[in-house]
């Protein structure tokens, strides 16, 4: 085989050279937010199959999804909805060339941020 030589090239920035900043973290949001609504339809749909099942198997997911861990799981996926639907009118804005400099990006998305908790509260006191 030829023998290859190696070339010193410099490594890529990291993480740690890159400052935080809200753009970054409502992407990352984002992402996570709607990967756990997938936990939350899977186990509110466990909780419909047992209702049709039987009452021991319903006796069984109702406590599981009335204890602290589906209480938890259910009112972050509150959040999550709200933060989503937050997101997506935030991304219409972008959609159509406006508010692409960076005060206004981070504007809006502290509003996705402070507005889907706000909106989870509301949610949760009327309910």
């Amino acid at each position: 085989m030829a023998d290859v030589k190696r070339v010193e090239r410099p490594l890529s920035p990291h993480l740690t050279i890159y400052r935080w900043q809200v753009p970054m973290l409502t992407s990352i949001l984002t992402r996570v937010t709607g990967n756990a609504l997938i936990v939350a339809v899977v186990l509110i749909v466990w909780w419909l199959l047992a209702a049709a099942t039987s009452p021991e198997y319903f006796a069984t997911a109702d406590a599981v999804i009335t204890s602290w861990f589906g209480d938890l799981v259910l009112t972050l996926s509150l959040w999550a909805i709200w933060y989503h639907y937050l997101a997506g009118l935030r991304h219409l804005i972008y959609d159509a060339g406006r508010g692409m400099d960076l005060p206004t990006a981070e504007l809006l998305g502290w509003i996705c941020i402070i507005g889907s908790v706000v909106l989870t509260v509301i949610t949760l006191l009327i309910v």
